[in-house]
């Protein structure tokens, strides 16, 4: 048996600029076709996703596909009473721009992804996380950037449903106790696709000028 490591990949220009679009045609999708979406392909992507980098080498990544519609209407509603209570946050103009955006597609999205952290993950003996514990989160945060870059190049969506009580979500998808959400994911087929991100789009907030996120020389 040949113990030769293969070679490295060498990335060409015509690559690197593919790469580029991918990056700028991820977006946040909250409209989607409800056409199925192949558990093959799920089980691809997620198998990309793990090859992320995690502090330690710990992997504290957790998926869990929610399929049950009791589940997934506990969600809905916990995102419902979620966005509520943020809705009182804004008034004036800001709280009808608010009321007015698309926060979710809950009910159009053929897959909903719960991605957590294992806090009591054993792997990569605390390495790491003595100094910065917040990373075993980070890392999990880079496995779904992953899943995210990964799904958009086969033309699937994902939208971030971040407007939830994470502890109660827990809660209703009997997850283990050390186990926190970190994303609860709708992916499937996008209705439409943009190069500028929706709140952009509809007013919410403008992009930063390059200027203003120059990296500081010291």
């Amino acid at each position: 048996m040949s113990d030769q490591r293969p070679e490295p990949p060498q990335f060409d220009t015509s690559f690197r600029q593919r790469f580029a679009e991918l990056v700028r045609w991820r977006r946040d999708v909250r409209r989607f076709r409800t056409d199925p979406v192949s558990p093959e392909l799920i089980e691809q992507l997620l198998a990309l996703a793990i090859h992320a980098p995690s502090v330690g080498f710990c992997q504290p990544w957790r998926f869990v596909l929610v399929e049950s519609p009791e589940r997934r209407a506990a969600i809905a509603a916990n995102f419902k009473h979620a966005n509520q209570a943020a809705l009182t946050g804004y008034d004036g103009e800001r709280r009808a721009l608010y009321a007015g955006l698309k926060l979710e597609g809950l009910t159009q999205a053929p897959v909903h992804l719960a991605v957590c952290a294992d806090e009591g993950a054993a792997t990569g003996h605390r390495l790491g996380r003595a100094t910065m514990p917040e990373t075993l989160r980070y890392s999990v945060v880079a496995a779904i950037q992953t899943f995210w870059l990964a799904a958009r190049a086969e033309g699937l969506g994902v939208g971030w449903v971040s407007i939830l009580d994470p502890v109660a979500a827990c809660r209703e998808l009997e997850l283990p106790s050390d186990w926190t959400l970190i994303a609860y994911l709708c992916i499937g087929w996008p209705q439409e696709e943009h190069d500028d991100p929706e709140l952009e789009r509809h007013g919410w907030e403008a992009r930063l000028d390059p200027e203003a996120i120059k990296p500081l020389r010291r």
